[in-house]
């Protein structure tokens, strides 16, 4: 592991030198990015701000920015004693905290594998977060969570998730299933082109698309921003 006390972008420092595993951490990070060209901030010495470079598992690489959710799904209720649920692909949400959004994760494909990107918002107090929809494990319940241990368990998890990785139809592709809160939701998908599909997602195919039932039938959708409109 590789500690910064600040980078631009831990994404970008990962791609500079692409070797498999290797684990960049900014204790600053000033050019954060999230998914579909957003900002990621977090407050300096709270949060943790992470990249690492990983092989595409068994599912194929579009698995792996679900497969990096689950593992921190996993490794917040492990070290931290959070639930949490994942809002499709990737969105790490505090249910119990008005489903909060706690960490974003961005991945990128080089020619050597995946950069994945976690933000995790840890002890940031509720009044510095940088928006009224975040949330962190400070503001739900969980001051003082070791950032050292919580990264090892995110760590730990994402590589036995991509190791045990069995493709289509397999236990992994099944454990993101059943953490993810947008399934049998009715809900809003905004793709980048423009295009909103209204309906109940009902599941994720085995290339990692969610798919949504409309009025028009069952699309399968790879990319876009969804928004929970309301419980089954």
């Amino acid at each position: 592991m590789e500690l910064f006390e600040r980078l631009g972008s831990t994404n970008d420092e990962v791609r500079r030198l692409p070797v498999p595993w290797r684990v960049v951490v900014a204790q600053r990070q000033d050019a954060g990015r999230g998914r579909l060209g957003r900002s990621w901030t977090t407050t300096p010495g709270t949060g943790l701000a992470v990249s690492v470079l990983v092989p595409a598992p068994a599912s194929g690489a579009s698995w792996v920015p679900l497969l990096a959710g689950l593992a921190v799904h996993r490794a917040v209720e492990e070290v931290a004693g959070v639930a949490t649920s994942l809002k499709w692909p990737n969105d790490v949400l505090v249910p119990g905290d008005g489903d909060r959004k706690l960490a974003g994760l961005l991945c990128e494909w080089i020619p050597e594998g995946v950069v994945v990107g976690l933000g995790l918002n840890v002890d940031t107090a509720r009044a510095d977060l940088p928006l009224g929809t975040a949330t962190s494990l400070r503001a739900a319940g969980a001051p003082g969570t070791d950032r050292a241990a919580l990264l090892t368990a995110v760590l730990v998890h994402l590589a036995a998730l991509l190791r045990d990785d069995t493709g289509p139809g397999g236990a992994v592709q099944a454990a993101y299933s059943a953490a993810c809160g947008t399934l049998g939701r009715e809900v809003e998908v905004h793709e980048p082109g423009g295009t909103v599909r209204s309906g109940v997602a009902t599941g994720v195919d085995g290339a990692g698309r969610l798919t949504v039932r409309t009025e028009n039938g069952t699309d399968a959708v790879s990319a876009g921003d969804v928004v929970h409109v309301r419980s089954r």
